[in-house]
């Protein structure tokens, strides 16, 4: 496939990754100058410094929690939006937390119109949004998309579902946007009623895991569905293309992937956390931790776009867990493999034996000795305020599945 969105998609690796880290500069300059609470966030930090990756990684992590803190001490957005922007505000959206969003009257503003495009997407496409357009973000961010590749949409939204049925069957829009769960209701539904849902042949999907199932199920339907990945805060993220693997990256933003709990990248293939950079100057948001997993791909697309991949989505970093009264955060572990250089990965397993909560460190090391574990059961009582048993194992012998804290407990 060559029908590319834009030039941006088959630049260089050398290209892309010089032209992402100056824009990661020039958010940062931008930030401080414009917005209160970044302008403290970043206060030690030069933007004229931000010259490679390695400086994007020593950047301050932000996290999702904070934004709940920052807008209960200053209204609505926390001093993270650009007040001097000349884009106009034209939506409040409201999340769980609460956490609330701007939006701005500018064109494609949540970059979906790429990942539609993927999906097969054009001029005079008419779309069913099944996305919702209540208080959530989601279905401004694909309807804004649509309509600026140049579709009609149908403004759906969520429930009701004989009216969706009645809908495909009427209008016979070409393709569907919103869950795929929902799309296998509504086809079912317009099956029960005798309606013709032939029309809907390509589908761009999210918000839930797309299992495989669902996928047998609409590839038996001649449906192509393709799923995306973002987030309410962020937009687009990473979109499936046809003949691909993995999933692209969006190519207006910067990703990392790190070690839950710090800011440290992981090697290509290693599961960590996602933290991400947009270029947004409006509501800037600078490794932003999502709290989701993945991991990099090697190699390039077969579809012949030259960005990167990641995994999909691959769990929850949000490892927190309460141990005999006690939490233990993923930052502790971090802070614990901090304090001694022999050590690697750190995975803390918890279990229940006889009644009572168990906790099992295990720490990869290629110097094992019984001085390391001494001195790794002082720190744990140190940092984490709790004992555990301690056991050395040979690096790369823990799982690849990015979790440093793992709950085994059956409740």
């Amino acid at each position: 496939m060559t029908d590319y969105y834009d030039k941006l998609e088959t630049r260089s690796a050398e290209q892309r990754e010089g032209e992402q880290i100056a824009a990661v500069a020039a958010q940062v300059a931008h930030a401080k100058a414009h917005c209160p609470a970044w302008a403290k966030i970043l206060a030690d930090v030069d933007p004229a410094t931000i010259t490679d990756a390695a400086a994007v990684a020593s950047l301050p992590v932000t996290r999702k929690a904070s934004l709940i803190d920052l807008q209960g001490a200053s209204m609505p957005f926390g001093g993270m939006v650009d007040a001097s922007s000349s884009a106009h505000m034209n939506y409040v959206f409201t999340s769980p937390g609460p956490i609330y969003e701007p939006g701005f009257d500018v064109p494609d503003a949540w970059r979906f119109a790429r990942a539609l495009h993927a999906g097969g997407l054009r001029q005079g496409d008419l779309v069913q949004n099944c996305f919702s357009y209540h208080f959530t973000p989601a279905g401004a961010m694909f309807d804004s998309a649509a309509k600026h590749l140049g579709c009609t949409v149908i403004a759906a939204g969520v429930g009701n579902t004989e009216m969706q049925a009645q809908s495909l069957h009427k209008l016979r829009p070409s393709a569907y946007i919103g869950t795929p769960s929902f799309l296998k209701i509504i086809l079912e539904k317009a099956d029960e009623l005798g309606l013709d849902s032939s029309s809907v042949q390509r589908a761009v999907v999210g918000g839930e895991p797309f299992l495989p199932p669902l996928q047998s199920y609409f590839k038996e339907r001649g449906i192509a569905v393709l799923q995306g990945y973002a987030t309410a805060d962020l937009g687009n993220i990473a979109y499936e293309v046809p003949g691909g693997q993995g999933m692209l990256l969006d190519e207006e933003l910067y990703l990392e992937i790190v070690r839950p709990g710090t800011g440290e990248p992981v090697p290509v293939g290693e599961v960590g956390e996602i933290l991400v950079t947009t270029f947004n100057p409006h509501y800037p948001l600078i490794r932003f931790a999502t709290g989701d997993m993945s991991a990099f791909m090697d190699g390039q697309s077969p579809c012949g776009r030259t960005g990167k991949r990641i995994k999909g989505w691959l769990g929850r970093a949000d490892q927190a867990t309460k141990v005999r009264g006690m939490f233990v955060r993923p930052e502790q572990v971090a802070e614990l493999a901090s304090k001694h250089q022999e050590i690697g990965k750190i995975r803390i397993t918890v279990d229940q034996l006889q009644g009572k909560d168990s906790m099992l460190v295990a720490c990869e090391t290629d110097m094992p000795s019984d001085r390391l574990l001494v001195a790794v059961a002082d720190n744990i009582r140190n940092v984490i305020h709790l004992r555990g048993e301690v056991e050395l194992v040979a690096v790369g012998s823990l799982p690849n599945d990015g979790k440093v804290i793992d709950d085994q407990r059956q409740y």
